[in-house]
């Protein structure tokens, strides 16, 4: 899974190529073919090693921030989204690509909403934890905002858009200003 996430953060969905895939990897495209059917089922694996890998990179705790409260547990997330590391920088790239190609392919379609569900679940939890008497609607309409905002200054950082300090002084703003807009919110009687 690590050489298919290299493979397609470096060539892009469309130019996955098992023979690149089972060499990167260091094993025959027959086991590859083996274990993952097709190529739909490479992406679908793919898909959940690098959600996987990113849920453990967001949830590492810095040792010089022991003790967080729910509003640093929400920032930490949301900012180790953004830092210059090998498995961030290659998890960050496939997440695009596969999300791109996803325009164009139903079934990745499907497996990439789905992912997606799961962490605006995630950072709804976390909003919540902040403000728990928000609206459930409410925490889920400022998490879609702070995770697509992620993935955009996530990509304009990796392409050079955007210096990696410009965003995440843009994701810290972000996350002040949804907080505040939940503290405004109330609960429907």
């Amino acid at each position: 899974m690590e050489g298919a996430a290299r493979v397609i953060a470096r060539r892009g969905v469309r130019g996955l190529r098992v023979e690149e895939l089972a060499a990167e990897a260091g094993v025959s495209t027959a086991l590859i073919y083996y274990h993952f059917k097709d190529r739909a089922g490479i992406l679908r694996a793919t898909l959940e090693f690098i959600n996987d890998r990113a849920g453990r990179y967001t949830t590492e705790r810095d040792p010089a921030r022991p003790g967080l409260d729910a509003r640093g547990e929400l920032e930490q997330t949301l900012l180790l989204e953004l830092q210059d590391t090998p498995d961030v920088r290659e998890t960050s790239t496939a997440w695009g690509e596969l999300r791109a190609s996803a325009v164009f392919d139903p079934d990745l379609r499907e497996d990439l909403a789905r992912a997606t569900r799961v962490w605006v679940h995630e950072v709804g939890e976390l909003l919540g934890l902040v403000h728990p008497m928000a609206s459930a609607a409410a925490l889920t309409a400022a998490a879609e905002r702070l995770t697509a905002l992620v993935e955009g200054l996530s990509s304009r950082w990796l392409s050079g858009s955007l210096e990696l300090a410009q965003a995440r002084e843009l994701m810290a703003s972000a996350i002040t200003t949804e907080l505040e807009r939940l503290s405004r919110s109330r609960p429907p009687v």
